[in-house]
């Protein structure tokens, strides 16, 4: 299979994972504005979704241009992270239908740390792919902010079930840490 074809699958699965969260907002019955009130947390939970779900597709778009190849084992872990966030839309409509409860925030907190964990074995399945001394490994680097990340999203996770709104301010910081487009592979490939 050739990248490009890897590329256009994952591009999209993800339109598929975001038109799905979409579909979940639905329309108050009612004409005025005070019917949009209990729309807010799920409003909210697909903000943030939809950021999380566009980060991946942008990051994994540039880590994906700086390759020169892909292989089988490429392929699959490629899948493994499109697993992952494929169940974005469904922790998504929990965390806002429930208003943000513990539970919700939690299981919001494992799929977004999975995501992140298989994002990592992407990227180490394509050095492996490319060799350790290769320009995309060099590009790589040590991928602190990858794994900071992993470590934020595991701490959210304990301590949603001290408060809810901790797991999700965390979430959030490591959504503003990720808007900024991935500058390690910004222009190669």
């Amino acid at each position: 299979m050739s990248k490009g074809r890897l590329e256009a699958f994952s591009d999209g699965v993800i339109a598929i994972i975001i038109t799905i969260m979409v579909l979940e907002l639905k329309a108050p019955h009612g004409e005025t504005l005070d019917t949009l009130a209990p729309l807010i947390p799920v409003f909210l939970s697909y903000v943030l979704s939809f950021v999380n779900v566009g980060i991946y597709w942008n990051n994994h778009h540039h880590m994906l241009q700086s390759t020169r190849k892909i292989n089988g084992q490429v392929l699959w872990t490629n899948l493994h992270l499109l697993f992952w966030l494929s169940l974005f839309p469904f922790v998504t409509a929990w965390m806002g239908e429930n208003h943000f409860e513990t539970w919700p925030v939690a299981v919001y907190g494992v799929v977004s740390l999975m995501s992140g964990v298989a994002y990592y074995i992407l990227a180490r399945a394509l050095v492996r792919c490319h060799g350790e001394t290769s320009e995309f490994a060099e590009a790589l680097g040590s991928d602190l902010k990858g794994k900071s990340s992993l470590v934020i999203y595991a701490a959210a996770i304990g301590l949603s079930f001290v408060s809810p709104w901790i797991g999700l301010a965390l979430y959030v910081i490591v959504a503003t840490m990720w808007f900024i487009p991935d500058r390690r592979f910004e222009g190669r490939g």
